[in-house]
């Protein structure tokens, strides 16, 4: 037999306007004007994390890719050595000969193995992420000759890029051009090149990208993906060349000396930083749909739905009980 507290919380959990959790039906953005709701998240503060290897969130990766398959005059070598975490308060400096900021590095080497750019890539460990509100806090190298990105991927016709060209920055005349890209069959079919198929933009940035830490942000929508850097909205793309599936996130930072694009490799090591990732989403799979429609008594009660502050140190998951099965 149940005791009394225990019928009494069975009681409380199925009236109508209370929730069990805070933020239990998802977490509200507002994209150009409306509100969205997303159901799960991924944040990870990468300045508190002591050893990248541990976390569960992110997975480093290692692969080769031949100058072929790079579409470069030199290939490259993704390796898990190229990355590493450097915490606040650390004496470390990670992967850098100098002192560092604190957060997550992206290595490339400014030397090469066996005609192969030793690179860097690191992948969201789930791959269920759909429509949602990605944002990275980024410091990019100011070491010319490298590509430096951050996106979300499915497949090779299904990509929203946002990538810094290392070599295109000029300090002489404030241009630091930002590229947000969506490959689609249409770039597959010009040999990955997007810039023609009107899925490309090139904007320039208000402000010097290697000197701080800045947000950029991406948000996909059916039929719509914003692109944005602090909150400022860069550009918008519409269309069938939006991606209809669910992906994951990649952080990347490499170089294959493609004078067209990569440039490089850089004539010193370059090292891409970031303080933190924040991404909310709804998922793909059925199962995690179906644990929202579960979690979700009352979508209207107060507390039911959490709105997503514009504060970089702000972290859902750091809070009591706000992302309860929802990462």
């Amino acid at each position: 037999m149940r005791n009394l507290a225990t019928t009494c919380l069975l009681a409380l959990s199925l009236l109508p306007g209370l929730t069990r959790a805070a933020c239990e039906c998802g977490y509200s953005a507002n994209v150009t004007g409306t509100v969205e709701v997303f159901t799960d998240l991924i944040e990870t503060d990468f300045t508190k994390v002591k050893d990248i290897k541990n976390n569960t969130d992110w997975v480093r990766q290692e692969f080769n890719k031949t100058s072929t398959n790079a579409r470069g005059p030199l290939g490259e070598k993704f390796q898990p050595t190229n990355i590493a975490a450097v915490h606040e308060g650390s004496s470390s400096y990670g992967l850098s000969s100098t002192q560092a900021d604190a957060g997550l590095q992206l290595l490339v080497e400014s030397s090469t193995v066996d005609g192969l750019v030793p690179t860097a890539e690191i992948d969201s460990a789930r791959h269920d992420v759909h429509h949602g509100s990605f944002r990275a806090m980024m410091k990019v190298p100011d070491v010319a000759g490298t590509c430096a990105a951050f996106f979300w991927y499915h497949n090779d016709t299904q990509e929203i890029d946002i990538e810094f060209l290392t070599k295109e920055f000029s300090s002489s005349n404030s241009s630091f051009p930002i590229n947000l890209v969506l490959h689609s069959r249409a770039s597959l079919e010009r040999g990955y090149d997007a810039s023609g198929t009107g899925n490309f933009l090139k904007v320039n940035l208000g402000f010097n990208p290697t000197m701080d830490f800045h947000e950029y942000r991406i948000d996909y929508l059916p039929g719509k993906v914003t692109f944005y850097a602090d909150g400022k909205v860069l550009g918008a793309i519409n269309g069938s060349a939006v991606p209809t599936e669910g992906g994951h996130l990649i952080l990347q930072h490499w170089s294959n000396g493609n004078p067209l694009w990569s440039g490089g490799p850089p004539k010193r090591d370059a090292i891409l930083t970031v303080a933190s990732v924040k991404a909310y989403f709804n998922s793909s799979l059925d199962a995690r749909r179906a644990d929202h429609e579960d979690r979700c008594v009352d979508p209207a009660a107060p507390g039911a739905v959490c709105a997503i502050p514009d504060e970089p140190a702000f972290f859902f998951s750091t809070q009591a009980n706000m992302t309860i099965n929802q990462t």
